[in-house]
């Protein structure tokens, strides 16, 4: 797959991510493309390690999903966002004064 299917690819698996996780992510085409494709990354990696994948094989699209949900959650995790969306917690704590 050349680099505009990836991008491609990466911009629908982002989206599915986003739509199926709850919260507001508000990004634009750009890291949702970038989540896409780490998150295919990561189910690539995950499958290979447990031994569902052989080395050098495409993930479907399910897959990338579910590895684009987890590259979501650490996401949220390193940044501070709740899963209800409305900013992080500093940003309420600032305004909470």
């Amino acid at each position: 797959m050349g680099i505009i299917g990836w991008i491609v690819f990466g911009f629908v698996v982002g989206l599915l991510a986003r739509a199926i996780t709850p919260g507001n992510d508000s990004m634009g085409f750009v890291a949702t493309s970038i989540l896409g494709i780490v998150g295919a990354m990561v189910a690539g990696w995950l499958g290979t390690a447990l031994g569902w994948y052989e080395r050098d094989s495409a993930t479907g699209i399910i897959s990338a999903t579910i590895g684009a949900i987890i590259v979501l959650f650490v996401y949220r995790a390193a940044t501070g966002r709740r899963l209800g969306g409305r900013g992080s917690t500093s940003d309420r704590d600032r305004f909470a004064a």
